[in-house]
């Protein structure tokens, strides 16, 4: 009695089980259906250029089936009609990722080297355009575009050469400018100190000769005896001694009025 309970328990669950599975199986059916129907309504949109359109029946497929490789690179390929590139490479990464087939891994290894090359990521593109080419070397397509994106880093490297080299050389100017301003600054300042020492040193003129001349003045009145009375005979003297001094110098003035005026003469060239 006791193994037909066991016996029918088990049969229970086994059934259970069955019913459970295949119900999964059914949605998981349906769901792949409804997935498959969204893709091609966004394929359908895709070819009419309506692409947010398109990238919203593309996620709605892939809530209904995640795992969904199709819609996912579709997904992609409408974000980059849209020039939203940061949003359509980790879509294609997914693929490159989840798909065995080489040809599907080299096509979004393109895509993903096309979207770096829109955002000038230059080194990103050629790593991606080089896996590529090792999934599908006869891609003469993706071959032109690593060579492309090759060409244009070089470029920038050296722009971005060229660019700190003119910073350096701003820089440079700065600093020797900048030396040169200092070092005016300290020669203007000695200059200064040394006009302000003579200034300092040299001595008023008026003050100190007042007081030379009045020392030389009280000298000279000490030196200088005082003057007495003089006699009627004194003035006689005195005066017939002026009247000869003035006789003599009168005689001088006509003898240099007669001597006249030097002429110039014109230098011989």
């Amino acid at each position: 009695m006791m193994n037909a309970k066991i016996i029918r328990y088990i049969f229970l669950m086994l059934f259970t089980s069955t019913v459970l599975v295949a119900q999964q199986e059914k949605d998981s059916l349906v769901l792949q259906r409804a997935a498959r129907t969204l893709l091609r309504d966004g394929n359908e949109l895709y070819k009419k250029e309506r692409y947010v359109d398109a990238s919203v029946s593309y996620r709605k497929a892939l809530e209904k089936n995640a795992t969904y490789k199709k819609a996912s690179y579709n997904l992609g390929n409408a974000f980059y009609q849209q020039k939203n590139y940061k949003e359509a490479v980790p879509q294609y990464e997914l693929t490159t990722k989840t798909s065995k087939d080489t040809y599907t891994k080299a096509e979004a290894f393109h895509n993903i080297g096309n979207a770096m090359l829109e955002q000038k990521q230059y080194q990103q593109a050629i790593d991606a355009f080089k896996n590529s080419l090792r999934n599908n070397s006869k891609d003469d397509e993706t071959r032109y575009n690593l060579a492309v994106a090759q060409k244009l880093l070089k470029k920038q490297q050296d722009k971005d050469k060229k660019d700190k080299k003119k910073d350096k050389n701003k820089k440079d100017d700065k600093n020797n400018k900048d030396k040169k301003d200092k070092k005016d600054d300290k020669g203007d300042k000695k200059k200064d100190k040394k006009e302000g020492d003579d200034k300092k040193d040299k001595k008023d003129p008026k003050k100190d000769g007042g007081k030379k001349d009045s020392k030389k003045q009280d000298k000279e009145k000490k030196k200088k005896p005082r003057q007495g009375k003089m006699s009627p005979q004194q003035i006689k003297q005195l005066l017939e001694s002026l009247n000869n001094e003035e006789k003599k110098t009168q005689k001088k003035m006509n003898v240099k009025k007669a001597k006249g005026k030097k002429v110039k003469r014109e230098k011989d060239w």
